[in-house]
């Protein structure tokens, strides 16, 4: 079954979250709201080993170019999907992953909001598709 999408348009930039956060992982910036909590996670990552290929990587998506392509282009792990993670429960993940990636809100690869942030496996580049 899929996930149920939010009928509400995000606030703020629609293009990225983490710009410029230098590997660390930023915070909800809505303000008016916090995530509900989750037991799960749909993600979608990036992994690059190098920085200044995670930095390409980061231009691209800010140029508007959609994450699933991004990935596949850059992606220097085996997710072949686009990055696709697909489900993940809470604790089956790198736990800086893990934190980074529960508190960003979910999106589409089309209008991504993403965090950086960098695990003992490189640098990764995180969305969210879905949570529940």
């Amino acid at each position: 079954m899929a996930p149920k999408k939010d009928s509400k348009p995000a606030k703020g930039d629609s293009k990225s979250k983490g710009k410029g956060s230098g590997g660390k992982a930023d915070k909800d910036e809505g303000g008016s709201g916090k995530l509900k909590a989750a037991t799960a996670i749909n993600t979608r990552h990036i992994l690059c080993e190098k920085y200044s290929k995670k930095e390409e990587a980061l231009a691209k998506l800010r140029d508007g170019a959609k994450f699933d392509d991004v990935a596949r282009d850059f992606s220097e792990d085996k997710a072949r999907q686009g990055g696709s993670l697909g489900w993940k429960v809470r604790g089956s993940l790198d736990a800086a992953y893990e934190k980074a990636a529960y508190e960003l809100e979910p999106s589409t690869t089309g209008n991504s909001k993403f965090v950086e942030v960098k695990t003992g496996h490189g640098y990764h580049i995180i969305m969210v598709e879905g949570r529940r």
